[in-house]
């Protein structure tokens, strides 16, 4: 027997098989539910529970416990147990429909022991508008793509990505090795709801792990020589001293943020490191203790995510204040490598 759905800012209704996904349901009805990877990995289809509840079969990577306890559900996942009225509700700043581009390569440059900067110029985006943290996908031409947050602001001109290499990723390993400037990619962008949201009014946590940086630094740029930044702390998770591949201009970004605070963590520090040492997230709340007044962005691995989130609402923080974006390196439709 199926159940009913009702989405509360639209009036859509659809009904929902018994084995069915509520996004599947909306999109078989031709209903528009905003979503992405449809595998729980990205957290785009999240909408809040009205009225009703539901059922994983697998709980999603995208969800925790803390967003579950709050009403979040994600569309692509949930299976309704009783009609739902369900809200998509997503005060956000406006940016550009996601399209299909084709990009010209201006740079490529090693940046770290195993990470590139990839630079692209869109020639015909001019008018192309996205939120600082979110992505893009690179098509590769065989019905695959890969995905990568933008590290850079938009300008309407270019993107930078930073590309960590995989041992046997089908990109980083064929396709990016071989890249020189000229050379053309298809991109469709932008996507993710992983952005900067000014209109908390907090002082603001970022902590990443690896490439992880990239969204965070887009965002901390559309922040510099803002008056109304508020305060920043950037935790920033990476094995050793050589992996920090931007620690040097992190330094500097102190001159343009406010009471920006930057603490770079190694989980295997050599033997002349001075700094902290550890787990990122682990640190992060040995300084700070109390993340009730806190807003709180995290990308990195899903593990460091997971743990990070629930330490951190141990500690005082607002789930509705925690923003996260997972890197999967198995997925090619969430952010990746």
């Amino acid at each position: 027997m199926g159940h009913v759905v009702r989405v509360l800012e639209t009036e859509d209704q659809f009904t929902v098989d018994s084995e069915e996904s509520v996004l599947m349901a909306a999109i078989r009805q031709g209903v528009q539910l905003l979503h992405d990877c449809t595998e729980g990995g990205c957290g785009t289809c999240r909408v809040r529970l009205m009225e009703g509840c539901v059922r994983y079969e697998e709980y999603p990577l995208a969800l925790s416990p803390e967003d579950e306890d709050e009403g979040f559900a994600l569309a692509c996942q949930a299976r309704p147990e009783s009609d739902l009225v369900i809200s998509t509700e997503r005060p956000m700043e406006p940016c550009s429909d996601p399209e299909r581009y084709t990009a010209e390569v201006a740079a490529v440059e090693a940046i770290g022991r195993d990470v590139v900067h990839l630079t692209l110029a869109l020639p015909n985006a001019e008018g192309l508008v996205y939120r600082p943290g979110q992505y893009l996908n690179v098509m590769l031409g065989d019905g695959n793509k890969r995905s990568f947050s933008m590290a850079s602001t938009p300008n309407g001109r270019t993107v930078d990505l930073h590309i960590r290499r995989v041992s046997g990723g089908h990109f980083t390993d064929g396709h990016l090795s071989t890249l020189k400037p000229g050379d053309r990619l298809d991109v469709d962008l932008p996507h993710g709801l992983f952005c900067c949201r000014k209109e908390d009014f907090r002082p603001l946590l970022m902590v990443a792990t690896g490439t992880g940086l990239a969204p965070i630094k887009s965002m901390l740029e559309s922040l510099m020589d803002d008056p109304d930044c508020p305060p920043v702390s950037l935790y920033w998770g990476m094995r050793t001293e050589e992996d920090l591949y931007l620690h040097d201009e992190i330094q500097s970004w102190g001159e343009r943020l406010c009471d920006f605070q930057y603490v770079p963590v190694l989980s295997r520090p050599g033997p002349d490191w001075d700094g902290r040492q550890g787990y990122v997230q682990e640190v992060a709340a040995a300084d700070i203790g109390d993340f009730s007044e806190h807003a709180i962005y995290m990308c990195g691995s899903p593990n460091m995510i997971a743990s990070a989130k629930k330490l951190f609402v141990e500690r005082g923080a607002n789930p509705g204040f925690i923003y996260s974006d997972a890197f999967n390196f198995q997925h090619t439709l969430v952010p990746a490598e």
